[in-house]
């Protein structure tokens, strides 16, 4: 019994609570009907101004996300780089070969990175700018480890570096360059990225910072040996 006459009591209250606010819904109708045309400049100013801060806030939040995915994978993409092996690289195809060239390009900080290889590329694969404002161009030969780079390849290089008018000539290889390659390189101010300079590149080292052992980390006689009999003649 006393609970029929709480639930009686309660549903008055909804209903009174009901009335209450119908009653100042229509009350609030009628005041913008008798004021209408005093209080509609007010009444559209503040939809717009509504609209336009809903539209902002919806703006800044897709940015935020978008932002945030593109620093995801970007990060996601710098993992992966660093983990990628030689044995993988051989692995790529030349076109693919050289899209990982202007990558790690452009995670050094080089703006305006191209790929340019292809039928007629005059000699390049890759051009940009160096972090320092410099133009480069790059030349990419992934070829299997047992082979060598010669020295016509370089001259071919030379030619690129005059045709766009470059500041820095790079050859980038997955083997290493000949005796001859390499003292050609040094003499012709070519950075000659060799097979283990590539790796020291693809685990973080800048390009830059190749320049200083350019010329290079190819070993002595022992260490070719040694080169041949991993990778064959």
């Amino acid at each position: 019994m006393a609970g029929r006459v709480r639930g009686a009591a309660a549903r008055r209250r909804r209903a009174a609570r009901l009335k209450a606010v119908a009653a100042g819904g229509g009350l609030v109708l009628v005041l913008l009907a008798v004021f209408w045309s005093v209080v509609w400049p007010y009444i559209t100013g503040a939809v717009i101004l509504g609209g336009v801060g809903a539209a902002g806030w919806w703006l800044w939040r897709t940015d935020r996300l978008v932002r945030g995915r593109d620093r995801l994978w970007r990060q996601e993409d710098a993992v992966k780089a660093g983990h990628r092996t030689l044995a993988e690289v051989d692995a790529m195809t030349g076109t693919e070969f050289e899209e990982l060239v202007a990558a790690l390009c452009r995670r050094d900080g080089c703006r305006d990175v191209r790929r340019v290889g292809g039928a007629n590329d005059n000699g390049a694969d890759v051009v940009g700018r160096l972090p320092d404002g410099r133009s480069v161009v790059i030349q990419c030969k992934r070829y299997a480890p047992s082979s060598t780079i010669a020295s016509r390849e370089l001259r071919d290089l030379l030619g690129a570096k005059v045709h766009f008018g470059a500041d820095l000539a790079v050859f980038v290889t997955t083997t290493r360059f000949s005796r001859p390659s390499e003292k050609f390189a040094l003499q012709h101010g070519i950075l000659a990225v060799h097979r283990d300079h590539l790796g020291l590149w693809n685990n973080g080292a800048s390009l830059l910072s190749l320049s200083e052992v350019n010329g290079q980390g190819q070993g002595d006689p022992r260490h070719r040996a040694r080169w041949k009999r991993a990778y064959g003649n």
